[in-house]
């Protein structure tokens, strides 16, 4: 699959419009972002290929920090049903207070660094997300001086899933922009998953459903969540996320 990765994106766009609108209210969503072929072929590689993994925030011993625990099937096999129901009741408690997350993640920057799986086809859409077409796109829709590279992590939003309200501010201020790469298919609005922008006084001014081969960049540094999954969800929300950043480039750059 990896040899057959044509990966561009589509010709059609235009990318003035799409800057136009982004500097109006900074926030975008672009259909049809890849051909119909090439988002077909990334969809299957999230769906049918990836070790997910289930991500969720800890406190330090201290509590004045967070872990992310990040745990492998293998993990959840040897941990057992107890201690991992304990673990997520946990994180149920901390989301009451509007913090924390859970999710079916593949960090795709980290395992491309620490070469985890080789020669597996997500390492091309990681080098592809940080190749000088994908930035440069980047630079001109935000209106950025500088984007120099993006994180990257596939993730998978079952039933029950969420991430409570936060901003996306960065330790530096590095992050320029977030964005998301939809490849969810018939989703209806009553499955959850929404991605949501949050007022100052909690109201959601907008949400917008998962959709397949669209695009959305967005300030990150407003206050943005994602709703919990419902429990009679079809199927998985698929994406990838992350963030066009000005710091210095990582070592997937293409």
């Amino acid at each position: 699959m990896s040899e057959s990765l044509n990966l561009r994106l589509n010709p059609a766009l235009d990318v003035a419009h799409w800057a136009s609108l982004y500097a109006q209210e900074k926030l975008v969503q672009i259909p049809d972002v890849f051909e119909p072929e090439l988002a077909d072929q990334i969809s299957a590689i999230l769906r049918d290929t990836l070790n997910w993994r289930i991500v969720f925030p800890e406190p330090t011993p201290g509590g004045d920090g967070e872990i992310v625990v990040q745990l492998t099937q293998q993990d959840v096999q040897r941990m057992g049903r107890d201690a991992i129901s304990a673990q997520i009741g946990a994180v149920m408690q901390r989301a009451q207070k509007n913090y924390g997350y859970l999710y079916d993640a593949y960090p795709m920057i980290q395992a491309y660094t620490s070469h985890w799986d080789p020669g597996h086809p997500v390492h091309r859409i990681t080098e592809f997300l940080n190749s000088p077409e994908f930035l440069q796109f980047g630079r001109t829709v935000t209106g950025a001086p500088v984007v120099t590279k993006a994180d990257a992590q596939a993730t998978r939003y079952a039933r029950g899933h969420f991430l409570t309200r936060h901003v996306d501010e960065g330790h530096d201020q590095e992050r320029v922009a977030a964005y998301t790469l939809g490849f969810t298919c018939n989703w209806q609005t009553d499955w959850g998953g929404l991605l949501m922008l949050v007022e100052d006084g909690l109201d959601v001014s907008r949400a917008f459903l998962p959709r397949f081969n669209m695009l959305s960049i967005f300030d990150g540094r407003r206050m943005h969540a994602v709703s919990p999954v419902s429990p009679f969800a079809g199927e998985g929300r698929y994406q990838i996320t992350g963030w066009f950043r000005n710091d210095a480039p990582a070592g997937a750059a293409g």
